[in-house]
């Protein structure tokens, strides 16, 4: 009998547009003749599922089932698509955890850890990882722009500290801009994290786990047509990306490394997407942050990733789904 697999998606931020985006590509690519797949709808008026008449049938919370004509349906698994909160951050990993149901993803206290971009940096840094120097912010604190300048030289990046998709975020080159670009990172978030600006190659790589070992899949240069990469270079088709990315094997080894390296000290699940800058001067990749649940749609790096690795989704859907139930 096929296992039932619910795949989530929605969530309660602005990257819920991208979560429907990432869902309708993995569902297109499950293989259905070994699962049977429902689309769950994790949304700030309910949980529910759509049948084939479009009618939203509601999710029983107590145990996550669904109720379809009279019979109830309980889960083997959850595959996880679902970006920002409470699907990125750990929120949804308890409650499936507590519920005895396995995801595809890392668990509730990684998927915390490292959706708070200060303290995963806190950790890689204390795990011998090279990062950039940052100041961490709160909104109810007296906040002193030429402090900070004075402990980070421009330009800088500012970022909400928790979240993703480059949304709220900002390169600043001048002093003056900077408190925009604080007001703006505070519209997203209560923290917000102001980085150095490494000068470098821009580098991401998918890794996941199966059947027990840690693989990374051919990695990605970004090189952006906007001043850095941000949203509308992430979805908007302002950017370019090389896969695989043209390196030296010296730096394709460096990354791997690192990011086989993180993936471990950051006990992580499923597939994650790690960011790095290549400094080419110093001849060492610098770790930017980590996506646990990377995005799916047909823009995304991944997919390019596992194409590149000469395999399809079908099979590395399927791969994440077997790991997470061994």
């Amino acid at each position: 009998m096929r296992k039932k697999i619910a795949l989530i998606t929605g969530g309660y931020s602005g990257e819920s547009v991208i979560s429907y985006k990432s869902a309708e590509t993995i569902q297109n690519n499950i293989d259905t003749q070994k699962w049977d797949c429902y689309l769950i709808d994790i949304h700030p008026n309910g949980w529910f599922y759509k049948n084939s008449n479009e009618e939203k049938i509601n999710i029983d919370k107590n145990d996550f089932s669904l109720t379809i004509d009279g019979a109830k349906i309980n889960f083997d698994a959850v595959l996880v698509g679902l970006h920002g909160t409470p699907g990125e951050d750990g929120k949804l990993q308890g409650y499936f955890d507590c519920l005895k149901i396995p995801y595809t993803s890392c668990n509730a206290a990684t998927s915390a850890l490292t959706f708070n971009k200060r303290y995963t940096v806190a950790v890689a840094a204390f795990s011998g990882i090279n990062v950039a120097k940052s100041v961490h912010l709160f909104k109810y604190e007296n906040i002193n722009a030429e402090q900070i300048l004075q402990q980070i030289g421009l330009p800088v990046f500012v970022k909400p500290n928790n979240g993703g998709s480059s949304i709220g975020m900002s390169k600043v080159n001048k002093a003056e801009y900077l408190k925009a670009a604080l007001d703006k990172a505070f519209k997203e978030d209560e923290q917000v994290l102001v980085e150095e600006f490494i000068q470098g190659r821009e580098f991401t790589i998918g890794v996941y786990k199966t059947k027990g070992k840690i693989v990374t899949l051919p990695m990605t240069e970004v090189t952006t047509k906007n001043d850095f990469f941000d949203f509308e270079a992430k979805y908007e088709g302002k950017s370019e990306e090389t896969t695989p990315a043209i390196v030296t094997e010296k730096i394709k080894k460096q990354i791997e490394d690192a990011a086989s390296k993180i993936y471990a000290v950051f006990n992580c699940n499923g597939v994650v997407r790690i960011d790095f800058i290549y400094n080419e001067i110093k001849e060492m990749p610098f770790m930017l942050e980590i996506n646990t649940v990377p995005g799916q749609s047909a823009a995304s790096i991944i997919p390019q990733q596992v194409a590149a690795a000469g395999s399809n989704l079908k099979a590395f859907y399927s791969s994440l789904i077997e790991e997470c139930l061994a």
